[in-house]
This record gives C-alpha cells, structure tokens and sequence, in this order.
C-alpha cells in the first residue's frame, strides 16, 4: 500500500492531518528545518506529537533538512538522539555529513533524503542507497517516466510531491534569495523572492509584467493511478507554513483518490473535489491543469535564442 504522508506546522495541524487520513506526518523543530518561517515544534510538542499519532497508527517524520554548519553538527545530532529516545519513526536529512553520522549510530532508525538533495536520476537515488538511506524523496521536478524508471531500477523506497508548491529552480539549488537578501532556502530561510512581481525587459523596453517566476502549485489527483502503478512508495503533499484547514482538505481529498485507485475499481475524479483543492489554495491554477490538444500551438523560439547567441532550436506546445 502506497504511504500518504501530510504536513504539520504545528500540533493543530498534525492531528487534523491524523483525523483525516494520513499515514504518516512530518514536521520540524524550532531549528534545523527548511521551514525556519513556521511556526514549528518546541521538543516538549515533539513528544506529544509522536504520542498522539503513535496511537493512532500514524508514522512521525522530523525535517532536519538543511546544510549543517561544523558548530551545529553536535546539537544536531543530539536533536536526532532526543527524536529517537521519544519514538520517531524517520528524519528527513539534507546534509550528507550529518545522514552519515546518524546512519552509523542508529542503525536502526530511518533517514530519508530531503527533496533538497536534488535526486533527480537513478544514479544519484543508487548512491544514497549504498550509503544506507532508507528512502529517497525524487526532485519534485520530474516526469512519470523517470520517476518509474528510478522505482523499477533500485530497492530503495521512492517518494515523491503530489500536491503543493514547485520551485522555479531545482529544490536545493537555488541562491536566489540568498544572493539578494542574505536568506539561503538551504538554511531554511527562503524569502520566496520568485513569487515576487517582474518585468520581462528587451532592448529597454518591458515586455510583459506580472508574477513571472511564480510557478504553479502541482497537483497530481489526475495521475495517482499512474503513480502508483510507477512503483512509488509513498506520497508527500507540501504545506508546513499552510493552515489547517489546507492540510484537512487535502489529505482528505487525496485520501479518498488514494484509496480508489487502490480498490480496483473505475478510477473517475469529481470535478467538485478539484475545486474544493483550488479554493483552499492555489496560484492561478495548478500546473498539471493541460489544455486540450486542439487548443494547443506550436511556439518556435529558433529566432529569439537565435538573437541572444544561443542557436540550439527549441519548440514547445502551449
């Protein structure tokens, strides 16, 4: 059976995430997560976290998933120890030096690849597993295709993003808003400055306005189905900093599609639980929202690439 695992900013959240259908939830501490900006658990919440969805059958996952500097990497450490002496099930860990350590001294306890790790290709989802990673979180950026090529090539548990928001670069990439404001997404202090308003300039002269680098919010009710059959193990949705009314709705809706396609029978979406998504979140649509074929052009950038030194032809459907 495939793993719904939900988001949890906060104590609230997780148990709405519990009562309304997640396997399993994650969260992170006041410190070492990539969610510096929400509100987080203190260590006394951690406790009564992992209690809480203990008995009711739900797994706990903790985010230590940023880069670690040498000065932290012993509170870190001893972050994971207190973690694992209250009962967590697995940590989500970015930084390689520090899943190391934690591999060589709680052999039993599982340690999950961050997103931010940037797993994009078989190669890399094969390396962490020698190293003893128990899963791999793929790069939110990737097709079915290779998502299923990964699953059916390596014994390590895959699991990737089905709902939420996408980067515009690759997860644990991106310096842009460390560059321009001192927060590094991979120190957990992302300003977002992606979604922020831009002009498109040519030759002084805008061309077009709006949120240009904002990416939609991916949603994959659409392709469970497909997902599933790829082989992969469990399926995150995105939200530390949302409500909980998001993380209720969602897990709920894709609880319900989930199960479903599980069941063998005809798997149909209801255009109404598509709308119950899009009014609980969304910017602009969903980018897995595809316009049918007839309305489709061709677009050839040939001339404009042409034009700024860059001669490779590109052709896309829009």
């Amino acid at each position: 059976m495939v793993e719904l695992l939900s988001p949890a900013g906060d104590l609230e959240c997780l148990k709405v995430a519990v009562q309304t259908g997640a396997d399993a939830v994650y969260f992170g501490i006041d410190k070492f997560n990539a969610r510096a900006n929400s509100r987080n658990f203190n260590k006394e919440e951690l406790v009564q976290a992992i209690e809480y969805a203990k008995l009711r059958g739900v797994k706990t996952h903790l985010t230590i998933n940023i880069l670690i500097k040498n000065d932290e990497f012993e509170d870190a450490i001893k972050l994971v120890e207190y973690a694992y002496n209250a009962g967590i099930d697995a940590v989500i860990v970015q930084d390689l030096g520090l899943a190391k350590k934690i591999i060589e001294l709680f052999p039993d306890l599982e340690v999950h690849s961050s997103t931010q790790m940037t797993i994009y290709n078989l190669d890399g989802a094969k390396e962490i597993e020698s190293l003893g990673f128990s899963r791999c979180v793929l790069a939110r950026e990737l097709s079915i295709k290779e998502i299923e090529h990964i699953c059916k090539n390596t014994k390590i548990d895959i699991e990737v993003f089905i709902h939420g928001a996408l980067c515009i670069s690759y997860s644990g990439q991106c310096l842009m808003s460390s560059m321009i404001g001192g927060r590094s997404g991979n120190r957990g202090k992302c300003a977002g400055t992606c979604r922020l308003p831009y002009s498109l300039m040519r030759y002084g002269k805008v061309q077009e306005k709006g949120y240009l680098l904002s990416s939609k919010d991916v949603c994959t009710l659409d392709i469970i189905p497909d997902l599933i059959r790829a082989g992969v193990k469990s399926f995150k949705i995105e939200g530390r900093m949302k409500s909980k009314e998001y993380v209720g709705i969602v897990t709920s809706i894709y609880r319900k599609y989930i199960d479903l396609a599980e069941s063998g029978k005809e798997y149909i979406v209801d255009e109404k639980d598509k709308e119950k998504l899009m009014q609980i979140f969304n910017r602009g649509g969903f980018s897995t929202r595809i316009p049918k074929r007839k309305t489709w052009k061709r677009y050839d950038v040939y001339n404009q690439a042409k034009s700024y030194g860059n001669i490779s032809r590109r052709s896309y459907w829009i």
